[in-house]
């Protein structure tokens, strides 16, 4: 009992400050729930390789039928360089194809190379760039670029990456306002340590937002803590099975690098949720089976328990000296990749 209490807590804390949340700001991207509409296909991606194309709808997804975005997003995200089989809808035909995600950005977190529908939304405006010596300012939303409607920031990244550094005009609404702006692209190293063409602002998706009443904002709760659980859980087997890489697992560094950037944002919700997310995590970690963790304490307790005796003193020293060092070993390497992922590259 007193082994589980510290998990337990975790797990009560994640779901009544994500409760609490829900109650005063429930925000979240507004395609996450749509269906699996396809709206640009990146060129040589891997959809774009195995023959997807825009208006394409996703009908099954390594299991899942008629996904969201949100599942979708997930499948993708853990399973880089795993093929995963997808049905696809097209004006009435069904196609099966098996799609290989590839490892993108520091983390290798997996990609597809599709996107949904969604509207871009200036977040943060970097200063001396392109944009803010325009005027763009954050909340703004892009609609066309050269006088072609763009709704998807993948395709507008490829669209500057083929202009290169002429002049494209950017139309944006600004509250009920429809203003244009002369922007010119520079080749800029991006947040993956890569150099391309750029205008200098971070993007965000059009949020739907509103409130939750109690009841209804604690079985939201308790459905998004189980199913980032179950997330967590097929991350850490796909670790131990050498299917997505450790960079995925953010240390110290990473941890800090959120906090502060929950604490930039509006409101005090932000941090309450990035807060929910750590305790919940640390809740899972610390049930695994290893000795020293709370889970491992568990185990221990349950071999003894069908042993009906205790282990000896001289076996559970060396258990726990093993799990010691490999939790220190954990810890280096956590810690290693997050300081390698936030390093410039050689030029």
């Amino acid at each position: 009992m007193i082994a589980i209490a510290g998990p337990f807590m975790n797990v009560v804390l994640a779901v009544g400050l994500l409760t609490v949340v829900y109650m005063v700001h429930y925000e979240y991207p507004a395609f996450v729930d749509q269906p699996g509409v396809i709206a640009y296909v990146k060129p040589n991606s891997a959809a774009a390789q195995n023959g997807i194309q825009p208006g394409d709808r996703i009908t099954r997804i390594a299991g899942i039928e008629n996904p969201t975005w949100e599942q979708i997003q997930l499948k993708v995200m853990l399973n880089p360089n795993e093929a995963l089989p997808v049905t696809i809808n097209r004006g009435g035909q069904t196609f099966d194809k098996s799609i290989t995600p590839r490892p993108v950005t520091s983390s290798e977190v997996g990609s597809a190379g599709w996107s949904p529908e969604q509207s871009i939304v200036v977040a943060d405006v970097d200063r001396g760039m392109p944009a803010a010596k325009a005027g763009l300012k954050e909340g703004d939303e892009i609609i066309s670029v050269d006088g072609k409607p763009v709704r998807v920031i993948d395709a507008l990244i490829d669209n500057l990456q083929e202009s290169k550094d002429r002049v494209v005009d950017v139309e944006i609404l600004r509250g009920d306002k429809r203003l244009t702006f002369k922007l010119q692209p520079i080749l800029a190293e991006t947040e993956d340590k890569q150099k391309r063409y750029r205008v200098g602002f971070e993007s965000t998706a059009k949020m739907k937002v509103g409130k939750l009443p109690p009841v209804a904002a604690f079985q939201r709760s308790l459905e998004d803590n189980k199913r980032y659980s179950l997330v967590l859980l097929e991350l850490i087997q796909k670790m131990v099975q050498h299917k997505v890489s450790m960079k995925q697992v953010e240390g110290p560094i990473g941890i800090g690098s959120a906090i502060g950037h929950a604490v930039t944002e509006k409101g005090w919700t932000p941090l309450l949720g990035l807060t929910a997310g750590i305790s919940l995590n640390l809740g899972i970690f610390n049930l695994l089976p290893i000795p020293i963790l709370d889970g491992g304490v568990i185990l221990l307790l349950l071999i003894e328990g069908l042993m009906r005796r205790d282990i000896s003193l001289h076996i559970k020293e060396r258990i726990y000296q093993a799990a010691f060092v490999f939790l220190v070993l954990f810890a280096v390497t956590v810690i290693y990749n997050d300081i390698v992922k936030r390093l410039p590259l050689g030029s």
